[in-house]
């Protein structure tokens, strides 16, 4: 009976909050300011300063709201650990985000200080400055909140303040318990994070995770992700002679670093894009009811093209979802001289690339570099870890440098899982609209050390509109996914599991 009273108080709490605009706008406008102040705080993952002083804040804020706070240490950055008071007989929900952002440069920006949030209207083409005050009588849900962190990942976490502060103010009993972890070093591959994990695995205990992190589908529907791919990193460093030359004087005799890397590079792929390194691809089988899956997402090849003002997309896959499931190898930076009004006529000293590659479940981020390695080892290339000496330059004909980054890895969790199923129907309930259930997603969140040692499923749930600018200049949150993030946050702590 109890259970039949509560689903009744949780059902018309939810459509009063669905239909009084009064409240909704309170909440929006409370969260905007309380995001503004947040935003200030600059929380450069690289600076140590930074994250004590955003620690500092979200203990405030937090406890504020009836959480016991603690600040976890590990090798690293510290995290930050929160939850309502614990009762044996609820399940518990364990929600991940992270409080570190990118580093920023100002000079890119369309405002003088990333950190100090500007609200804007889209006029044409442009984006118009306007002032706060003018939200006080026009909250425009299409209006945004420019600077760093504000969709990655500083709004939802204070959209989730909010949506507890109007289920106090409903007097909306929780069927959950509540815990939160925020990371400090997300925006630099989290590496203490899996023996956190595993030290504070008891404080850490749930039945389910939800990371809010990343943008909901670009249809604007609302969405949960299954998994998301892993990532690991390689640096590649050729060389030619041990100082620039006078290309006049010695081009078609000291051997290009620039060239040598190119070649390297392109032999990597095919003309479609497709990695031809043996083995790559190994272990990764797609059946009929996966790929059913996949093509239920709302997406189509002549949008996206035009998105991305494209003609012809790599064919790893047939479709956009379907280049998701296999592991990526990206070029992301290249290096070699100098360029544009700054080009010297040199035969350069070294040539260097940085490459990505997201990972699967299915792929093992070592044992895809090691088959990179192997690959430019029968090029003829002599592989070393460190800058060779003269010795080692007169002694071989072909060297290249490998630095290899961390690894981290992908996850999964099945698409028919229990508590999937619940936050699929509380979407689908709290916004009367068809869910979109991604397989995985292409960007990587550092998860799997929580499915490895909590043996929990995990499912991303993002918040935070698809144009974001998420690491790039001019981030930026969408005024309506603020009301999203409080209505999405609320149905899911406010509905029982049936």
């Amino acid at each position: 009976m109890k259970k039949i009273i509560v689903l009744f108080l949780v059902i018309a709490s939810s459509y009063t909050f669905a239909q009084d605009n009064d409240a909704i706008n309170t909440y929006v406008s409370h969260t905007i300011n309380e995001l503004r102040e947040f935003v200030a705080i600059p929380n450069d993952a690289l600076d140590h300063a930074d994250i004590n002083r955003n620690l500092t804040w979200l203990t405030k804020k937090f406890n504020e709201r009836g959480f016991n706070s603690s600040i976890l240490p590990t090798k690293g950055e510290s995290l930050f650990f929160a939850a309502l008071p614990i009762e044996d007989n609820k399940p518990t929900i364990l929600f991940y985000m992270h409080l570190d952002g990118q580093s920023v440069d100002p000079s890119k920006w369309d405002q003088p200080d990333p950190y100090k949030v500007v609200l804007k209207s889209k006029d044409g083409d442009q984006w118009k400055t306007q002032p706060f005050d003018s939200l006080t009588n026009n909250l425009n849900s299409d209006w945004r909140l420019f600077g760093r962190s504000t969709s990655d990942d500083k709004g939802p976490i204070v959209m989730l303040l909010n949506a507890i502060d109007l289920m106090k103010k409903d007097n909306v009993e929780l069927p959950f318990n509540v815990k939160v972890i925020l990371d400090s070093e997300e925006e630099k591959s989290s590496k203490p994070l899996p023996e956190a994990v595993k030290e504070y695995r008891d404080l850490l205990k749930a039945d389910f995770l939800v990371i809010n992190d990343g943008p909901v589908h670009v249809s604007g529907k609302p969405t949960v992700v299954y998994g998301c791919r892993g990532i690991t990193t390689m640096s590649l460093t050729t060389y030619g002679p041990i100082k620039p030359q006078h290309s006049g004087h010695y081009g078609n005799y000291a051997p290009n670093p620039g060239f040598q890397l190119a070649q390297i590079l392109a032999s990597m792929k095919d003309d479609n894009g497709k990695v031809v390194i043996k083995g790559y691809y190994d272990g990764i089988t797609l059946d009929d009811a996966t790929m059913e899956i996949l093509k239920k997402v709302p997406e189509d090849a002549e949008t996206i093209n035009g998105n991305l003002a494209i003609k012809t997309p790599e064919q790893v896959g047939s479709f956009y979802q379907e280049s998701l499931q296999y592991p990526s190898l990206n070029v992301r930076g290249l290096e070699s001289g100098w360029v544009g009004k700054k080009a010297r006529t040199i035969v350069p000293e070294s040539a260097s690339a940085e490459i990505d590659m997201r990972l699967v479940p299915e792929s093992d981020g070592n044992r895809l570099k090691n088959l990179v390695k192997k690959h430019i080892t029968n090029l003829g290339f002599h592989v070393m870890e460190g800058i060779p000496t003269k010795e080692d330059r007169m002694a071989y004909d072909k060297i290249i440098t490998i630095t290899e980054g961390s690894v981290t890895n992908a996850f999964r969790t099945d698409l028919n899982n229990t508590y999937g199923n619940f936050l699929v129907k509380v979407l689908n309930d709290s916004f009367g609209d068809d869910v979109v259930q991604i397989r995985i997603m292409g960007g990587t969140v550092p998860i799997a050390p929580f499915i490895n040692e909590l043996k929990i499923p995990a499912f991303v749930v993002p918040m935070v509109n698809a144009d974001n600018n998420q690491h790039s200049p001019n981030e930026n949150l969408k005024i309506s996914q603020i009301a999203y993030g409080i209505k999405a946050f609320y149905g899911i702590l406010s509905t029982p599991m049936e």
